[in-house]
């Protein structure tokens, strides 16, 4: 039976301390760093005003292991190494994903309370008897189509007292 991953909540404090509270000690990078790769999951916030760090601190984590280099994970054991640090990889993308899921999400919402916002106020013109833009369209469009009639009519009577004329 598998037990789901441990969650951490981390708080940083002004002085750049990083504290888990799930066991209640200071963490480093390293540590959490570790404990993504351990398959955890972990929230950084701001200890004064609860701000979400987690991006910011998951990009430090991705930026100093980049400095380290690949000769670090050769040295200590190759491939275990490398798939741990490609669950961090993937653990920091999944993260990073996260705004622009929110971004459509409410983008979808928004559309959704445009449209009902609209048909709301169509049933309220409605009952006050007032033409709706769509009314209005409707009639432009008619108008249109009997000018062009008339035009198309114009034009033909024009046409036939010409050749009444010149006969």
């Amino acid at each position: 039976m598998t037990t789901a991953p441990e969650r951490h909540l981390i708080k940083k404090y002004a002085n750049r301390k990083l504290y888990d509270t799930r066991t209640s000690r200071y963490i480093t990078l390293e540590g959490i760093a570790q404990l993504v790769r351990g398959g955890h999951e972990i929230k950084v916030v701001d200890r004064d005003n609860g701000r979400d760090l987690t991006h910011v601190t998951l990009s430090q984590i991705v930026v100093s292991e980049e400095k380290r280099g690949p000769a670090r994970l050769v040295d200590a054991g190759g491939e275990m190494l490398h798939d741990r640090g490609q669950a961090l990889l993937d653990y920091v993308k999944k993260t990073l994903n996260v705004p622009g899921d929110l971004r459509n999400q409410v983008e979808r919402r928004r559309e959704g309370i445009e449209m009902m916002a609209d048909e709301a106020i169509e049933r309220a013109l409605r009952r006050l008897r007032i033409p709706t833009r769509r009314d209005v369209d409707r009639i432009n469009d008619r108008l249109d189509k009997l000018a062009l009639q008339i035009r198309k009519s114009n034009s033909a009577m024009t046409g036939s007292r010409r050749r009444k004329a010149s006969r």
